[in-house]
């Protein structure tokens, strides 16, 4: 019970499913996310360590840089929540956008990405 109450509430919110759309397909870094999605780094960092208490994101270190991912082997429950969101999510502007901005920022470097979010 307690896992599916994690997922279902990890799922209800807005910029919680920006972020798992937009590492469906590909990593992410904190700092790459944060330029996608507009919050601060430090909710960005809240909304993350949510979904990865859930399940329903991976992530793992290098260097200084953590990087965000979708589970290599999800449980039934959390593979059942992320299809759900993916085939729901699919036709979404909102979503559509993202993709187009987040291919643009994950092909930078993460260590110029940061240091230019400081100068703004």
């Amino acid at each position: 019970m307690k896992k599916t109450l994690a997922i279902t509430k990890a799922l209800a919110d807005e910029n919680r499913l920006r972020i798992i759309m937009m590492v469906k397909d590909r990593e992410a870094c904190v700092c790459q996310i944060v330029e996608v999605i507009g919050n601060a780094p430090s909710t960005v960092s809240k909304h993350l360590s949510i979904l990865k208490a859930a399940g329903l994101l991976d992530s793992y270190k290098q260097g200084r840089w953590i990087y965000y991912h979708r589970p290599a082997r999800p449980s039934t429950a959390v593979e059942m929540a992320l299809n759900f969101v993916f085939d729901s999510l699919k036709d979404s502007e909102v979503i559509a956008q993202d993709r187009l901005v987040g291919k643009v920022v994950c092909e930078q470097d993460p260590e110029e990405l940061t240091k230019w979010q400081r100068e703004r």
